[in-house]
């Protein structure tokens, strides 16, 4: 590990793109974005590595459709936005229909969750969402791959 100058610590984040999307976003979305961060690092054991534009994967899974595209995708991840703020759940909403019914205010389609803002939510419960959503996507995957 390198030398750590706490004086000139913003100079060790210089082009972390990860730093520099938390420091890009308002002052609530930022906020949240890190507990989202910090909820599914613990869950994930890995880092965020950033996808596409501005969304937040973390670990990723290998998939194979019966039509015989495959790839890899991210197993969580959070895109945040002012105002909108994007969870995917890439196992699928409907596997979590009894626990998103006590979330709180949100929104979804087939591998999305959107919130306003974190503070709408019961955070315990969307932990447990993310846990499960987790569990299962590294479960059904016999070839985990890190990013």
């Amino acid at each position: 590990m390198g030398h750590h100058d706490a004086a000139n610590g913003s100079a060790d984040h210089h082009g972390d793109p990860v730093s520099d999307l938390v420091a890009s976003l308002d002052e609530r979305t930022a906020q949240d974005c890190l507990v989202l961060m910090e909820m599914m690092r613990r869950i994930s054991g890995h880092e965020p590595q950033i996808w596409n534009v501005g969304t937040l994967g973390f670990d990723t899974y290998h998939f194979r459709y019966d039509s015989g595209r495959e790839g890899d995708g991210h197993a969580l991840a959070s895109y945040p936005r002012r105002g909108k703020t994007t969870i995917y759940l890439m196992d699928g909403t409907a596997r979590h229909t009894e626990l998103l019914a006590r979330l709180g205010q949100h929104t979804t389609s087939r591998v999305c969750v959107y919130v306003k803002r974190l503070s709408d939510l019961d955070l315990s419960v969307l932990d447990q969402v993310l846990q499960q959503s987790y569990d299962y996507i590294s479960s059904q995957d016999g070839h985990m791959h890190r990013a």
